[in-house]
């Protein structure tokens, strides 16, 4: 006999254990599968300062195994396995993994989304000791030093202006000669004396010893290549998210986003997207969270007015 679940969320990070949290505590059989640790891209952030309760801010990794444990204090199990594919359609819905298959009424989909990166050689070995994908998250760490912002976006500009607030010098590094962000993100940029745009250019070599110390910036232009002496480089030029295993089955839009509004519900009943794989307006740590609650409510809800349980 096949054990079927209530609840199974796919991912560990603060919005697959908040709706963890709330499943368990109303008593359903929840399960979550992640595949690495508990807590996502969040257990990669040294530092989290926005998160509400924790007045000294707390590290991403000890905020997560704290959501963990919150999560199983009321019965939730974890699951340490890879996805490899999914059966939504059906009333009772099947997750294959590389640990085998398991059966569900309700799916929580918390696969997050990743930053992208430049494909730089050496630069997945630099995350943390120099290079970055989150100025909110790690820019407090460059206060009065050199830092380069990478992208054009609304993002991007974001992120510049906030470090524009910290660090002694900005450079801002963008492929186009304009800005692709709305003039109410780069009009104050604009306006700050210590950030230096470097149009029509795009960085093609980090710089480093033990850490990050420089980067090779080319003009596309051109191609006359300049090296700049910086402390950190954030790379800002979009979010991909890691909905490959749903595409087939759920609607997204057209950046690859799972299409599901506040309540959290997809176009499958039965199935939920929280956090940073849903489409929404800001993708943080206290919005992945409250997703995660709300999916759960409706979840619940589901399981009743079906009689599923």
């Amino acid at each position: 006999m096949k054990h079927i679940h209530d609840m199974i969320i796919i991912g560990g990070g603060p919005a697959g254990y908040t709706a963890a949290l709330y499943a368990a505590r109303a008593g359903l059989d929840t399960l979550i599968i992640e595949k690495m640790s508990a807590g996502g891209q969040m257990a990669l952030t040294d530092i989290i300062d926005n998160y509400p309760g924790f007045d000294g801010g707390i590290d991403g990794f000890t905020l997560g195994m704290q959501m963990q444990a919150g999560a199983e204090r009321f019965g939730a199990k974890t699951e340490y396995a890879e996805v490899l594919s999914v059966d939504l359609l059906p009333e009772i819905k099947k997750i294959t993994t590389d640990a085998g298959d398991y059966f569900s009424r309700t799916v929580v989909i918390a696969t997050g989304a990743g930053p992208k990166a430049l494909g730089l050689k050496e630069e997945e070995a630099l995350v943390g000791r120099g290079v970055h994908y989150c100025a909110h998250c790690d820019g407090r760490f460059y206060k009065n030093k050199i830092v380069m912002v990478v992208g054009g976006g609304n993002s991007a500009v974001s992120d510049a202006l906030y470090l524009s607030r910290l660090a002694k010098k900005v450079y801002l590094v963008h492929r186009r000669d304009t800005l692709r962000a709305t003039k109410i993100y780069h009009e104050p940029l604009m306006k700050t004396e210590n950030t230096e745009f470097i149009w029509n250019s795009a960085v093609s070599a980090l710089l480093a010893g033990e850490r990050l110390n420089g980067v090779r910036v080319k003009n596309l232009k051109t191609d006359e290549e300049r090296e700049f002496s910086v402390d950190g480089l954030f790379i800002s030029i979009g979010r991909k998210p890691a909905t490959e295993l749903f595409s087939d089955v759920l609607s997204l839009d057209e950046a690859g986003y799972i299409i599901a509004d506040e309540t959290t519900k997809t176009n499958i009943p039965g199935v939920y997207a929280v956090g940073d794989v849903r489409t929404k307006a800001l993708r943080q740590v206290v919005t992945a969270a409250s997703d995660g609650a709300v999916a759960a409510h409706f979840a619940e809800e589901y399981l009743f007015s079906n009689h599923s349980k």
